[in-house]
C-alpha cells in the first residue's frame, strides 16, 4: 500500500514548514511543500492530497492581519479545489497562522450540520460566512510558553481520537504534564460572531481540545485551543502540535516516567491519527 500523499502549503513568512513536513512524514505519509502560488496556478495537484497542511508564522507578515491575505487568496483562488478536498473526506490542519487562515478562509467552523453527519457535509460553492476570528491576547502581548490543555473525548475530532485514552491510567498529575503544547502567538483569542456559534460546535463536538482551567493565555472564549470542522477531519488549533514529535521537546522531559516516553507523543499522535484516516478513504 503506497503511503498516503501530504502536502504542505507555504508562502512568504511562514516559518513551521519543515516542522510540518516532519511531522506528516514521521507519522507515515510522503510529505512535499508548495508554494501557495504555485498551488493557485495548478490547483488540480489538490486532488492527489491526501492530507493538507497550512503551517504557522507570519504568513505575508501579517501585515494586514494574521493570515488575512493567505485566507483571501485561497477563497479567490483556490476555494473550489479546497472543497472539492473536503467533501472526498481529506484530512486538513493548522496550526497557529494556519488555524488565522482556516477560520477565515472558511473552512472553520464548516457549514452547520444537524449533529448526525459523521463522514462528509455539503460543503457550499461559496466560502461559508465567518463565525470565528482569533483576535489580539488578552493580554496585548505575543506570548510564547507551553500551555496545558484538555481533551474532550466525545469530540468528533480524528486527530485527536483516542489520545486521551492513551495515557488514561497514568495519575491526573503525571497526565497534566504529558497533556501539554507549546504556543507562539500575539493574535490567538477565539471569539465568536455570537454566543449561539459556541452552543452549536459545543453541542455538535467541534470543540476537541481546550485550555486547562486556569492556563488559558489569550481569554479564548470557552477556553477554546481547538476547534474541527462538523465530519472532524479539519482542525484549526493555535498551539503547535508539530513542534512536539519527540519527548525531549518537552519542558522537563527528563522527569517523566520512562513508561510515558515509550508512547507517542501527543503532537505525534495527532498526525498519525490523520495519516490513519486519510489511508481509510484511500482503501474505501
Amino acid at each position: 500500500m503506497i503511503a498516503p500523499s501530504a502536502l504542505v502549503v507555504r508562502t512568504a513568512g511562514t516559518n513551521c514548514d519543515a516542522e510540518l513536513l516532519r511531522a506528516f512524514t514521521l507519522a507515515g505519509a510522503r510529505a512535499t511543500l508548495i508554494h501557495l502560488d504555485a498551488l493557485i496556478s495548478s490547483p488540480e495537484i489538490l486532488q492527489d492530497a491526501d492530507l493538507i497542511g497550512f503551517p504557522g508564522g507570519f504568513s505575508y507578515g501579517d501585515d494586514i492581519a494574521s493570515g488575512r491575505i493567505f485566507a483571501a487568496k485561497l477563497k479567490a483562488k483556490l476555494w473550489p479545489a479546497l472543497r472539492a478536498a473536503a467533501q472526498r473526506g481529506v484530512p486538513i490542519i493548522g496550526a497557529c497562522n494556519g488555524f488565522q487562515i482556516l477560520v477565515q478562509a472558511g473552512l472553520l467552523p464548516g457549514p452547520p450540520s444537524n449533529g448526525t453527519n459523521t463522514d462528509s457535509i455539503d460543503w457550499p460553492e461559496l466560502p461559508p460566512e465567518q463565525e470565528l476570528a482569533l483576535a489580539h491576547n488578552a493580554g496585548g502581548r505575543f506570548i510564547d510558553r507551553w500551555c496545558e490543555f484538555d481533551i474532550d473525548p466525545t469530540s468528533r475530532c480524528i486527530w485527536t481520537a483516542g489520545l486521551a485514552q492513551d495515557f488514561a491510567s497514568l495519575p491526573p498529575v503525571v497526565q497534566r504534564d504529558v497533556f501539554r503544547l507549546p504556543i507562539a502567538h500575539g493574535e490567538g483569542r477565539v471569539v465568536a460572531r455570537g454566543p449561539e456559534v459556541i452552543d452549536r460546535l459545543r453541542s455538535n463536538g467541534q470543540i476537541p481540545l481546550r485550555y486547562a482551567t486556569g492556563d488559558n493565555p489569550n481569554a479564548s472564549v470557552d477556553d477554546i485551543l481547538g476547534v474541527c470542522d462538523p465530519t472532524g477531519r479539519i482542525l484549526g488549533l493555535m498551539p503547535h502540535p508539530e513542534r512536539f514529535l519527540d519527548w525531549n521537546r518537552h519542558p522537563f522531559w527528563t522527569s517523566l516516567d520512562p513508561a510515558v516516553r515509550s508512547l507517542d507523543t501527543p503532537g505525534l499522535r495527532m498526525f498519525k491519527n490523520a495519516v490513519r484516516a486519510a489511508m481509510e478513504v484511500k482503501t474505501a
